[in-house]
């Protein structure tokens, strides 16, 4: 029987078996042994029985011995297929999700709060920490720009694009340019551009705006710019909570485990990399330590969803905690705050016409 053979065939009594010692290792942070499993009951064997079932497990790397006395602890290999083929669907209490709801609506048109408290949310109620970015759109979109004198030859470009990103920068000319000009034509931009991509709003301006020269065309060419640079961010900011809630687990009184923790929260490049990839997939996703970009860190999981729609404005939110955590409620956590987000990025763009 290869390998491949032997994850899908394990016997009752093993998937039974592995989904105890996975719950009782969660619960206790201790490892587990065949006295505890028949203590939990429903197994109906013996105690020789259970050791040969656990040997097993440690034979297919579904489970491990830390110490030769000791008991068992789940492998990534066992936390995946406890995941996949074991865990039971678990809903958001009520109370739990009437609190959500109720905090979400409170601030829902406050996009800075709204993802700070997400953030909170979901370190709160999972009691691990928190990651959450801003929504990004597919290709930006202008909503309004403004222009501000703030001296006769000096002033304040402030571009808000339609996910709410907000760009400023302060613009020096060689003529005097007073309010009325600068509010004159920061009017007719937001008439003939609104809702419009860099590249529609480059078009649209050779045709409607042909003849514009000095600090007016370098207005179009920074707006143009600074689109074209928020495209190429597909994350952008990100929001973190409750990095104390996984130092107080046992696992991360060790320092090594404590450095992995740190480095994915702080090492934007790789963190980067793996949001960027769950903003494409579908769904709750579920990395464990040690596999795909985790490969060499072993003490540390993440649970990740995209939220939004893709067309529209989409961004990432889940939690990083420590390999032995309550998948169930975090997947049903994570599951459920993803859909709020949806929702709210739906009230926000509306159709595309209402935009």
């Amino acid at each position: 029987m290869d390998e491949q053979r032997a994850e899908t065939e394990l016997t009752a009594r093993q998937r039974e078996v592995l989904r105890l010692l996975v719950q009782e290792y969660v619960a206790s942070a201790s490892p587990v042994g065949s006295s505890t499993l028949l203590r939990l009951g429903g197994l109906g064997v013996s105690s020789a029985t259970v050791r040969n079932e656990l040997a097993l497990l440690e034979d297919l790397g579904y489970v491990q011995q830390l110490h030769t006395s000791s008991g068992r602890v789940p492998t990534g290999k066992g936390y995946r297929y406890f995941i996949e083929q074991l865990m039971e669907h678990v809903e958001l209490p009520a109370p739990s999700r009437r609190m959500i709801l109720h905090q979400f609506h409170q601030i829902r048109l406050n996009m800075d709060q709204w993802l700070q408290l997400t953030a909170a949310v979901l370190a709160h109620t999972t009691r691990a920490a928190s990651l959450v970015t801003a929504p990004h759109a597919p290709q930006s979109r202008l909503k309004h720009i403004e222009l501000i004198s703030t001296h006769d030859t000096l002033f304040l470009m402030i571009l808000v694009l339609q996910d709410g990103s907000v760009c400023q920068e302060m613009m020096a000319v060689e003529e005097t340019v007073d309010q009325d000009q600068l509010r004159l034509f920061s009017n007719q931009m937001n008439d003939q551009f609104r809702n419009l991509t860099a590249d529609e709003i480059r078009r649209t301006a050779e045709v409607v705006l042909p003849a514009l020269t000095g600090w007016a065309a370098r207005v179009v060419s920074w707006l143009v710019m600074r689109m074209e640079d928020a495209d190429g961010r597909a994350i952008d900011q990100i929001h973190h909570a409750g990095l104390t809630n996984v130092l107080e687990q046992p696992e991360f009184e060790d320092v090594s485990s404590f450095r992995q923790l740190v480095d994915i929260v702080e090492q934007r490049q790789r963190l980067e990399r793996i949001l960027a990839r769950a903003l494409g997939a579908n769904g709750v996703q579920v990395i464990i330590g040690g596999e795909g970009p985790f490969e060499g860190i072993y003490d540390v999981s993440l649970v990740l969803s995209p939220y939004g729609t893709r067309d529209k404005a989409s961004g990432v939110l889940g939690i990083v905690g420590p390999r032995r955590m309550s998948y169930a409620t975090a997947v049903s956590t994570v599951s459920y705050v993803a859909k709020l987000m949806g929702d709210l990025i739906e009230d926000i763009y509306g159709s595309p016409s209402a935009q």
